[in-house]
């Protein structure tokens, strides 16, 4: 890793239902310019990019030839060499992030730090696993995006989604807000950015490798 870069955590879905592949390129792409990138899973288990088309099959191809394409166990990270977490739109996230305690751990601590969050699309159900030791969801009174349920509506899974991303916002007493359906739209609140959809995945990776750069004085890189 680079000693002169801070060091991020992308923090991916290990569920059959996947990463976005889309999401995960982009936001991949920029933030190696700017962070030692880190990739976690639960148990470190081997991702599934979804939704793979002839434009990105050649990237994952190339992409997967490099060590850091393995997952490390989210159980082994220690949260204090962090200084960014970032998880891309994943349907999977719905299953195997929203109760993950090991996962957990990690945003806590990231939350009582203030260190910067981005997470996007449905990778934000990823967020729904922090709760305080009130039982408190640690984002509550945050303001947040997501898909909105007319996004999701639109998926032929639709149906059979464990929860719909805006309705557990508001559940859990966070400040819920959309635009337009698959409109970019991103939400930075003190040191959380969430964005809306997958198309809002490089506004709100931009928007990360800012933060961090305007914390730790460094020079973003916009590629």
């Amino acid at each position: 890793m680079s000693a002169s870069r801070v060091n991020c955590l992308l923090v991916l879905s290990s569920s059959s239902e996947g990463v976005s592949s889309e999401s995960f390129r982009q936001a991949y792409n920029l933030a190696s310019s700017n962070f030692n990138i880190q990739v976690a899973s639960p148990n470190g288990k081997n991702i599934e990019f979804i939704q793979q088309d002839d434009n990105n099959r050649r990237w994952f191809n190339e992409f997967r030839s490099k060590s850091v394409s393995t997952p490390i166990g989210l159980e082994t990270i220690d949260p204090n060499r962090y200084s960014a977490l970032l998880i891309p739109a994943a349907p999977g996230a719905l299953h195997d992030l929203t109760n993950n305690e090991d996962l957990a751990v990690i945003i806590r601590h990231f939350v009582k730090e203030k260190k910067s969050i981005c997470a996007i699309g449905l990778g934000v159900a990823a967020l729904f696993c922090a709760k305080e030791e009130n039982k408190q969801w640690s984002f509550e009174d945050y303001s947040l995006t997501g898909p909105s349920v007319y996004e999701l509506a639109k998926s032929p899974d639709f149906s059979s989604l464990p929860l719909i991303t805006e309705d557990t916002i508001k559940d859990l007493g966070g400040k819920y807000n959309c635009s337009d359906c698959d409109a970019v739209h991103v939400i930075i609140d003190r040191h959380l950015i969430t964005g809306q959809n997958d198309l809002s995945t490089l506004t709100a990776v931009q928007n990360l490798t800012l933060m961090c750069a305007q914390k730790h004085g460094r020079t973003y890189t916009a590629r």
